[in-house]
C-alpha cells in the first residue's frame, strides 16, 4: 500500500521511516513524501490514473495551502484515496476534517500504533 506523508517538517520523514521500517520490508507499506500541499497535489496528478497512492496523512498547519485545503483538494479530484489528518493543535480543527471527510484526526505526538492500525485496515 502507497501511503503519502505530507508535512512541510522534512525530520517528519525520518521519523516515519523509522515506525514503519518493518512494515516498509515487508512491503506492506511503501512510504511517499511531501512538504507541501502544493507538492503533494503535484505529485498525484503527476502519477498515473488513478493514483497509487492509497492512503494520505498531512500535516493541517502549514504555510502556503493548508491540510484541510489538501484535503478538499484531494476528495474532490481523487475520492478513493482516504486521507487523515495530523495536528499539533488537539481537536482545533476536528469538525471541519470530519467534515471534509477525513479518515481520522491525530495527534501529536502521534500514536504510531493507532496510525499503523488505521493504514493497515485499508
Amino acid at each position: 500500500m502507497k501511503v503519502m506523508v505530507v508535512d512541510d517538517e522534512k525530520d517528519v520523514e525520518l521519523l516515519f521511516r523509522q515506525y514503519f521500517r518493518k512494515e516498509m520490508q515487508q512491503k506492506k507499506i511503501e512510504l511517499i513524501f511531501a512538504f507541501s500541499g502544493e507538492d503533494a497535489l503535484k505529485q498525484l496528478r503527476d502519477m498515473k490514473q488513478p493514483p497509487e497512492i492509497m492512503f494520505i496523512l498531512s500535516d493541517i498547519n502549514m504555510p502556503g495551502m493548508n491540510g484541510l485545503e489538501l484535503l478538499q483538494h484531494v476528495k474532490r479530484e481523487f475520492p478513493s484515496i482516504k486521507v487523515s489528518m495530523i495536528t499539533a493543535y488537539s481537536n482545533q480543527y476536528y469538525d471541519a476534517a470530519m467534515e471534509y471527510g477525513a479518515e481520522h484526526y491525530f495527534t501529536k505526538p502521534l500514536d504510531f500504533n493507532a496510525l499503523k492500525q488505521e493504514i493497515l485496515k485499508g
